[in-house]
């Protein structure tokens, strides 16, 4: 595999960190920015919402630079968004911020997905997709552990100083190492939107929107999932994530290997039954001490081991397109978080926590439809699996 994947994976790494990191850090600066810790959370949501839209709206906007010129140049605003938040002497000033760096890290997010397969051999296409995505998966899952440690000890505002320097350093590898690449397909953003209008490819988003939406029913509650059903302590409780945060990290990589196998069709149909039932196990698991690790390590891995198949079936069905459709399938995760948290809230209100496990089993299943619905629709030939 290609270095330079690996460096395009770090950068996709560093920036993913930025959205999430701030749930380790929200009382120091709920404390020194004289906020409530319940306004501060609103910059994980503004961050969100800011990188689901954006990111398509910049790549239709940039479709005729260069991409390693747009690439530095995104770096190069995040790198002074993160110095802003540094040294922001006010919670307007910080949140203002915030949706700049969402903006940027938005456009770093999708480029690495569309370079990433343009630098390698055609086998290697969707192995470099699930590199990149382990790089995005590892941000979410490590970035609250990670802000919580270097916030303790060294303040909120250090974590903003250290992504800075990460970014810098990421930058001048890529200056350095990245030749330049010229876009390939060079549509209007009348005829990118047009694209969208396509029931094949809007169903294969609503794929990923409700397969991350049923993950995060469950994943944005798993904390108090795991006290109430198994009574766990602080400690097993981050042993518990720890453990579902390499799995999620190793499923990009797995999940690439193999769509380049068998076929993007074929991964995402059988990850997604996989999906639907390992969900629906997972609380029945807790009554065994030695089968709730494998659930959990299985769900883990199937958490993010489907983006490198979604990714290549677009490629595949909408060459033309790719690089706006990598973006909105980007921004259809985003969507999938927010909703997802907020409908795992709901069940958790008007049932148990245990049930928004079994709840976002129902939305992956409503998943499959979406995606057997797509892959019927006639489309372009795909070069692998079925059609």
């Amino acid at each position: 595999m290609d270095f330079r994947v690996f460096v395009l994976a770090i950068a996709a790494f560093v920036v993913g960190m930025v959205e999430l990191i701030i749930g380790g850090i929200l009382p120091f600066i709920a404390e020194d920015l004289n906020v409530s810790v319940g306004a501060a959370g609103q910059l994980i949501t503004v961050f969100a919402l800011t990188f689901a839209i954006s990111g398509p709206v910049l790549l239709s906007l940039t479709t005729k630079i260069e991409r390693k010129r747009l690439y530095l140049g995104a770096l190069a605003v995040f790198f002074f968004a993160n110095l802003l938040a540094y040294v922001s002497p006010n919670f307007e000033m910080l949140i203002t911020v915030r949706v700049v760096t969402a903006m940027s890290a938005a456009l770093i997010t999708v480029l690495s997905l569309t370079i990433a397969p343009k630098i390698v051999k055609p086998e290697y296409r969707s192995r470099s997709i699930g590199i990149i995505t382990m790089g995005v998966s590892s941000s979410l899952v490590l970035g609250v552990p990670i802000g919580v440690l270097v916030g303790d000890l060294f303040g909120w505002r250090m974590l903003f100083l250290l992504i800075a320097l990460l970014t810098l350093i990421a930058g001048v590898i890529i200056f350095y190492f990245l030749e330049p690449i010229k876009p390939e397909h060079i549509t209007s953003l009348r005829q990118q939107i047009a694209s969208l209008k396509s029931k094949k490819i809007f169903s294969a988003h609503i794929v990923t929107l409700l397969i991350l939406a049923g993950h995060y029913t469950l994943y944005g509650y798993f904390a108090p999932f795991l006290e109430a059903t198994l009574g766990l302590e602080p400690f097993w409780v981050s042993v518990a994530f720890f453990v579902f945060g390499i799995s999620a990290v190793t499923g990009g990589g797995v999940g690439g290997w193999l769509t380049d196998r068998i076929g993007p069709q074929k991964t995402v149909i059988s990850f997604i039954i996989l999906f639907a039932i390992v969900l629906f196990l997972l609380p029945l698991s807790t009554h065994s001490s030695m089968l709730f690790p494998l659930v959990l390590v299985i769900w883990g891995m199937l958490s993010w081991s489907i983006a490198p198949a979604q990714q290549s079936y677009l490629i595949q069905t909408a060459p033309e397109t790719s690089d706006i459709q990598q973006s909105v399938n980007t921004s259809a995760l985003q969507f999938g978080i927010a909703a997802g948290s907020a409908f795992g809230g709901l069940v958790v209100q008007q049932t148990s926590v245990e049930a928004t496990a079994w709840a976002g089993s129902m939305l992956v299943i409503l998943a499959l439809v979406f995606a057997l619905y797509s892959f019927r629709k006639p489309g372009k030939a795909a070069p692998w699996g079925l059609e």
